[in-house]
């Protein structure tokens, strides 16, 4: 194996974040001891009902884990016998409404028997919700979000809402519950920087039961595969605990350091220019993005990543290409409505990922590669 450098950002290929120093003590120590696992989630989930001011929470195997373990909570609830029925869910709520269109992660609620419903606006979800539904999923956030939840109320059908890399910063975790989400879910491998097999799993006390339920240690349920161990438990509460200290101001100045060294150094080839935005919702970290005119240096976005990847040492990079997309899987999020602009294709640093000296390799491979297309092209 070659060890790459990471200007991509938090994506699960390419091994998504590096632990915090605290969630590699936490999982040290728990590796030391035996303990009983149902007691374990429990402790844990009071300690993060504390830190989130939800009823309770549970460490998942991830994100998309998350959305399957409260698919079968909601369908299922506690009972055995229906426990033991998923994925069959004859007889059973099993419509899951996808508030604003289905996602490339929603395997994980097809997978545990949830029947997917397609709802792209606040009439067509009203419209939606039957005695068939068992739960509402979306990765809605704003004012898309706040108008939604009063209708998931009225017709008392519990609501998961999905934001995997909402953090950084550490006041989202609270945010869905003060904005009267029934269940919510962040990744626990992304900004958190804890276990990279880890996620939350946050709201409603009945809920979280159901969805221990559905999990591991259970031998019989649903999510028994996606087992979590006492090292991911402890390492995600240690990340979140750590979180609730560090000054986010602070990192996002040594992000921005980074990033603009490398702007200082690939601005050098003439005809190169750089810009730098922190997106405003998820994956909320510096990022640069290099452009130049690719019919005059004969290179392509894409020609460049590649370049950069067959380097050495290798160097990912984020574009409009997602490697790790099943190939012939292409979702359209409302195929009713006109299909949206195509979106200019960048080359884009994301500063987070970036260890300490990485970017000036990153910097100056990309102006060595630009520098190199630049003159054969005669630009």
């Amino acid at each position: 194996m070659t060890p790459i450098i990471n200007a991509r950002g938090t994506w699960t290929y390419t091994s998504a974040s590096l632990e915090l120093p605290e969630v590699k003590a936490a999982k040290q120590a728990a590796a030391m001891h035996f303990v009983d696992m149902w007691e374990l989630q429990r402790a844990v989930g009071r300690r993060l009902a504390e830190l989130s001011g939800a009823e309770s929470g549970m460490v998942t195997a991830g994100a998309a884990a998350a959305m399957a373990t409260a698919t079968a909570a909601c369908i299922a609830g506690t009972d055995p016998a229906k426990i033991w029925q998923l994925p069959d869910t004859t007889g059973l709520k099993h419509e899951i409404v996808m508030f604003g269109g289905r996602i490339s992660f929603d395997s994980a609620i097809r997978a545990v028997g949830g029947t997917l419903v397609l709802a792209y606006s606040h009439d067509e979800l009203k419209a939606a919700l039957n005695e068939k539904t068992a739960m509402v999923y979306t990765t809605a956030r704003g004012e898309a979000l706040e108008k939604a939840i009063p209708l998931t109320k009225n017709a008392k059908v519990p609501i998961l809402v999905d934001w995997a890399a909402g953090i950084p910063p550490i006041e989202n975790l609270s945010l869905p519950w003060k904005m009267g989400a029934d269940l919510y879910t962040f990744s626990g491998g992304k900004g958190l920087c804890g276990p990279q097999c880890s996620g939350l799993l946050l709201g409603r006390k009945d809920l979280i039961e159901a969805s221990l339920a559905q999990s591991s240690p259970w031998e019989g349920a649903v999510c028994r595969a996606m087992k979590v161990g006492k090292e991911e438990i402890m390492g995600l509460l240690a990340a979140v605990e750590a979180w609730k200290k560090y000054d986010l101001a602070a990192l996002d100045r040594e992000w921005n350091r980074r990033v603009k060294k490398v702007a200082q150094l690939v601005e050098t080839v003439p005809g190169v220019t750089t810009e730098i935005q922190t997106p405003p919702n998820g994956n909320r970290y510096p990022t640069l993005t290099v452009k130049w005119d690719e019919s005059s240096f004969r290179l392509s976005v894409q020609e460049c990543a590649r370049k950069l990847r067959a380097g050495s040492p290798p160097i990912e990079t984020l574009s409009n290409n997602n490697p790790s997309t099943v190939p012939g899987l292409h979702i359209r999020r409302n195929p009713n409505a006109p299909a949206p602009p195509a979106r200019p294709d960048s080359l884009r640093i994301v500063a987070m990922t970036l260890q300490p000296g990485e970017e000036l390799i990153v910097g100056r491979r990309i102006r060595e590669v630009l520098t190199e297309a630049r003159k054969s092209a005669g630009a």
